[in-house]
C-alpha cells in the first residue's frame, strides 16, 4: 500500500493525517513492551518504539508484520524512534495509532509534561469587610428596657416548725382524693416554648431523631475520678518491659503496611461504579436480555445445510469462521454420494461489515465437524472431516483481507482486480485414510507452544516455540496426537526434494502453499490411545491441567509458507521431560460415559509394542451421548458436560459423581459454552432454538432466563470480547444461519467477590457429595449387620427347634 493510499485510507475515517490506527497482535505487543492494560494504561499511553526495531520486525515476518501497511511512511520517517498511543476507548477505530510526524510527537509530549507540570493552589485568605450585616443583627436584638422584677416566696411564719398529722381516708369520698404519683414527670406541669424570636447572624442545621428506648425518667449523674500517676521505679519497669516493647513493634508494622496501602490504593477506581455494581441485579431495574447484534448466512453456501462448529479469529477482531455441512443422514448421504463429491464444503469466514458475501472460504475434502485457529500462528488451521481425515489450510496470502474488516476487504481491490468474488484457499495437506479414524472427527485442539509430546506421550521442552502437535478424537474408540514435522527418518529425502525443486519449480495452478506439502497424504499420527468400550469416545474439549509459562519468543528465521516443513523432530536424548504438565483428559463417550483416562503409553513386556493404559475411571450419569466437554476458564479442574437431557458439573479428583446435576428436560439439550467473563455464567442451547443463561449466583435449579433464538436446534455456542463494554455470543442453527448477539452488563460484569464465591460453593457441594458417599457406606454397613444378626437369630431359633 502507497503512502497516498494510507493517508486516504486515514481520512475517510476522519482521523488526523498525522496518525495511523493499527491493530497489534498478542505476539507483536508482548515484543515491543506495549501490552495493551499492562504495558499502556490509560492514564500512561504513550511508548517510543525504535524505528530500526519496527524495520526489523518488518524483515523478519514480511506481510504477518502488523507494521507492513505503513512500511513506506515508517522508512521516511526522519528521527530514530516513533511514538505509539494506546487508544482504549477506540476513540479512532483501533486499539493503537502510530504518530506519523516528528512535529506532532513533540505536541504530544509537550501536552503531557504541561498537564504532569500543573500543581493546584491554596486558596488566600482575605480581611472581613461589613457589608452592614451588624445593623440588622442590633435592631432584631431584644433589650431591657426597665428593670427586673424580683418576687420572694416563703411559708408562713406559724407553720414553720409545726408538727405534721397524718390520716387515713378513702380515695373514693373526696373528689380530689386520689392523688397519682407517677415515676416520671408530668408533661402537663411543663410549659414547652413554641416559638422564639431571636435574631443570629449563623445557625447550625437542626434535626429531630428518635429512638426505641424512651427515657421514663431522666436524672442527673455525677462522676469523680482521680488521675493516677506511676512512681520512677515502675516507669522504669514499664519502659523496659518486654510487652511495651511488642507493642510498639506492632504499632510500628500497622504503620507501615498502612501506609504501603496507601502507595497500593487506585486512587482513580470509581467507587460509585464499585458500590452499587451488585445493585442491578437485585433490583431487576438494568438490561439482562441478549440483543441481536448481526445475523449472517448466505444463500448459496448455507442453502440446506448447517453449522457445525464456530469459533472467533483470535487476533482479527470482528472476524468469525463457520463450517457447514449436509443435513442428511447416513443413508442419504450413501445415496447421494456422488454429488456431495460434486459439491465441496467450505469454511466461511464472516466479518460484521458484510453481512451477506463471506470474506474467504476455505475448501475441504469432506464436510468438517470441527477445526480450531494454531496458537502460536493464527493463519493455520486444522480441520476435522467427516470420514476421518484430519485437513491443514494455510491463509497467510490472505490476512490483509480479513484485516481491512471495516472496508469489507475494497482497499485492496487493486490488487485483487475483483473484490466482489470471495477468494477460494485450498488445502495445503490431508492425512491418509487408511492412518486416520474410522468415523467422523468430532472435536480437535492444539497443543500448547510450551511443550511438545515424545513418542511414549510423556511432555517435553518445545526448542523451537511453535505449536507443532494437534489431537482428535472419533467415536471409534480411538483419541490420536499428530504432529506436523516431517520425521527424521526422511529428513534427507526432503532436502534431497527441495534440492531438486530449485532446480526445477513445480507447477502449482491451484496456488496451494507449500508449507505442508511433506504431510499430503503420508501424515499419520504418532500416538493412538484406545479405549475398549461398547461406543467409542463421541466429544472432548480439553486436555487437561497445563501449567503454562511465558510464552517463548517465535522462531525469527522462520520464513513464511515453509517453517513447519524446516523444523525436525528432535532425538529423545535430547529432550528435557516436563513434570509440571497433566496427562490426564476427559472424554465423553455415545453412551453418556465420561471417561478419565491418561493419554501416556505403556511398553507391553512379551510384544514391545506401545499401548494405551486403561482409563483411571468411568462416571456414568447420563442417558444419552455426552455433547459437551468444557473446562471452567476460571477453574480447571471444573468441568461442563452436556446430555440430550441434563448437564453435569464435575471437579477433577472427585470420583464419587457430579457436584452439580441438573433436572431431566423437557425440550433436548444440544450444547454448552462457559462465559469467558463470569465465572458464575454458562449458556445451554436447545433443539427448540431458546438459549438457557444459567447463573449460579441466583439459582442452581433452573436458569436464570431463558430467550428464544431461532426456529431451528442451536448447534454452537462461542463468545467473544471486543473490547471491556462489548461482549458477543455467537449461536448458530440447524438451518445454517450464525446469530450474534450481544451480552448485557448483567452477564459480562463480574463482581469482586464473584470468584471467591463460586469457589466456596464448589466446596461445600463436595463436601455434601463427601458427606453422602459416607454417609451410603455407613447404612449400607448397617444394613450387612442387621442381615447378619437376623440370620443368627434365625439360627439360633431352628437350633433350639431341633
Amino acid at each position: 500500500m502507497s503512502h497516498t493510499q494510507n493517508i486516504k485510507h486515514v481520512n475517510r475515517y476522519n482521523h488526523p493525517d498525522y496518525i495511523f490506527p493499527l491493530v497489534l497482535t498478542s505476539a507483536t505487543q508482548e515484543l515491543f513492551s506495549c501490552r495493551a492494560d499492562e504495558d499502556l494504561t490509560g492514564e500512561n499511553p504513550y511508548k517510543l518504539l525504535k524505528k530500526e526495531d519496527i524495520i526489523q520486525d518488518m524483515k523478519t515476518r514480511a506481510s504477518v508484520s502488523d507494521f507492513s501497511p505503513i512500511k513506506q511512511l515508517v522508512l521516511d520517517y526522519p528521527e530514530d524512534e516513533l511514538l505509539l498511543v494506546f487508544d482504549r476507548d477506540f476513540i479512532y477505530g483501533q486499539s493503537f495509532y502510530l504518530v506519523l510526524t516528528v512535529e506532532a510527537k513533540e505536541n504530544i509530549l509537550k501536552e503531557e509534561e504541561e498537564e504532569e507540570m500543573i500543581i493546584p493552589k491554596t486558596p488566600e485568605s482575605h480581611p472581613w469587610i461589613s457589608l452592614g450585616s451588624e445593623q440588622e443583627i442590633e435592631e432584631e436584638s431584644v433589650t431591657e428596657s426597665r428593670p427586673r422584677l424580683r418576687y420572694k416566696i416563703s411559708p408562713l411564719l406559724r407553720r414553720c416548725g409545726a408538727p405534721v398529722c397524718f390520716s387515713e381516708r378513702s380515695a373514693l369520698d373526696g373528689k380530689e382524693g386520689f392523688v397519682e404519683c407517677p415515676s416520671y414527670q408530668d408533661k402537663s406541669f411543663s410549659i414547652r416554648e413554641m416559638e422564639r424570636h431571636t435574631a443570629i447572624q449563623a445557625s447550625r442545621d437542626t434535626k429531630h431523631s428518635s429512638t426505641q428506648t424512651l427515657w421514663k425518667y431522666p436524672r442527673n449523674m455525677w462522676t469523680q475520678y482521680e488521675s493516677r500517676e506511676f512512681s520512677p521505679e515502675e516507669k522504669e519497669h514499664h519502659l523496659r518491659s518486654e510487652n511495651l516493647e511488642n507493642f510498639i513493634t506492632s504499632v510500628l508494622i500497622r504503620f507501615e503496611i498502612s501506609l504501603q496501602q496507601n502507595h497500593i490504593t487506585d486512587v482513580f477506581c470509581d467507587d460509585w461504579t464499585a458500590l452499587c455494581e451488585e445493585d442491578g441485579a437485585l433490583t431487576g431495574k438494568t438490561e439482562t436480555q441478549l440483543k441481536e447484534y448481526q445475523s449472517f448466512m448466505d444463500l448459496h453456501f448455507s442453502k440446506e445445510k448447517t453449522i457445525s462448529h464456530i469459533h472467533w479469529h483470535p487476533t482479527i477482531s470482528g472476524v468469525i469462521a463457520v463450517s457447514m455441512t449436509e443435513r442428511l443422514s447416513l443413508e442419504e448421504r450413501i445415496d447421494n454420494s456422488t454429488k456431495l463429491l460434486l459439491n465441496p464444503s467450505y469454511i466461511l469466514f464472516w466479518n460484521f461489515t458484510d453481512p451477506i458475501n463471506p470474506q474467504l472460504q476455505l475448501e475441504c475434502p469432506d464436510d468438517v465437524l470441527c477445526f480450531q485457529f494454531c496458537p502460536s500462528d493464527p493463519n493455520i488451521i486444522a480441520g476435522g472431516c467427516m470420514n476421518g481425515q484430519v485437513v491443514l489450510w494455510d491463509i497467510s496470502a490472505h490476512v490483509e483481507r480479513l484485516q481491512d474488516t471495516r472496508s469489507g476487504g475494497k482497499n485492496i481491490s487493486s490488487k485483487l482486480d475483483k473484490s466482489s468474488v470471495t477468494p477460494v484457499v485450498r488445502y495445503c495437506a490431508v492425512s491418509g485414510i487408511e492412518n486416520g479414524h474410522k468415523a467422523p472427527i468430532t472435536d480437535i485442539q492444539w497443543l500448547s507452544e510450551t511443550f511438545e509430546l515424545s513418542k511414549l506421550g510423556i511432555p517435553v521442552e518445545n526448542p523451537s516455540g511453535i505449536s507443532v502437535q494437534l489431537v482428535t478424537c472419533a467415536p471409534d474408540c480411538c483419541v490420536l496426537f499428530w504432529d506436523l514435522r516431517p520425521p527424521r527418518v526422511v529428513s534427507q529425502s526432503l532436502t534431497d526434494v527441495k534440492q531438486k525443486s530449485e532446480e526445477k519449480p513445480l507447477e502449482n495452478p491451484h496456488g496451494i502453499p507449500n508449507t505442508f506439502k511433506h504431510l499430503n497424504l503420508t501424515w499419520k499420527p504418532f500416538i493412538r490411545v484406545c479405549g475398549a468400550y461398547k461406543h467409542g469416545f463421541k466429544t472432548y474439549k480439553s486436555l487437561g491441567l497445563f501449567t503454562l509459562r511465558d510464552r517463548p519468543p517465535q522462531n525469527a528465521d522462520r520464513e513464511e509458507g515453509c517453517g513447519f516443513a524446516q523444523l525436525r523432530v528432535p532425538s529423545a536424548k535430547q529432550q528435557k521431560p516436563l513434570e509440571n504438565i497433566s496427562t490426564k483428559l476427559y472424554v465423553g463417550t455415545e453412551d453418556g460415559e465420561l471417561v478419565y483416562t491418561d493419554w501416556k503409553m505403556d511398553k507391553d513386556n512379551d510384544s514391545g509394542r506401545l499401548l494405551s493404559t486403561k482409563p483411571i475411571h468411568r462416571l456414568l450419569v447420563h442417558d444419552t451421548l455426552v455433547n459437551t466437554v468444557s473446562r471452567s476458564p476460571f477453574f480447571r479442574d471444573i468441568i461442563l458436560t452436556v446430555s440430550s437431557f441434563s448437564f453435569a458439573i464435575w471437579k477433577e479428583g472427585v470420583t464419587s459423581g457430579p457436584i452439580l446435576m441438573s433436572a431431566c428436560s423437557k425440550m433436548l439439550r444440544t450444547v454448552g459454552h462457559w462465559s469467558l467473563s463470569r465465572p458464575a455464567v454458562f449458556f445451554i442451547g436447545k433443539e427448540d432454538g431458546s438459549i438457557e443463561v444459567w447463573d449460579l449466583l441466583q439459582n442452581s435449579h433452573e436458569p436464570s432466563q431463558s430467550q428464544n433464538i431461532s426456529s431451528a436446534a442451536v448447534t454452537c455456542i462461542s463468545t467473544s470480547s471486543i473490547s471491556s463494554k462489548q461482549h458477543l455470543l455467537a449461536v448458530s442453527d440447524r438451518l445454517g444461519t450464525l446469530h450474534i448477539l450481544q451480552i448485557p452488563w448483567t452477564l459480562r460484569r463480574s463482581s469482586n467477590s464473584e470468584r471467591q464465591i463460586v469457589k466456596k460453593y464448589f466446596e461445600k457441594e463436595e463436601e455434601r457429595l463427601e458427606y453422602f458417599e459416607k454417609r451410603q457406606i455407613k447404612h449400607e454397613k448397617e444394613k450387612k449387620e442387621m442381615e447378619a444378626e437376623q440370620q443368627r437369630k434365625k439360627t439360633v431359633r431352628e437350633e433350639a427347634l431341633v
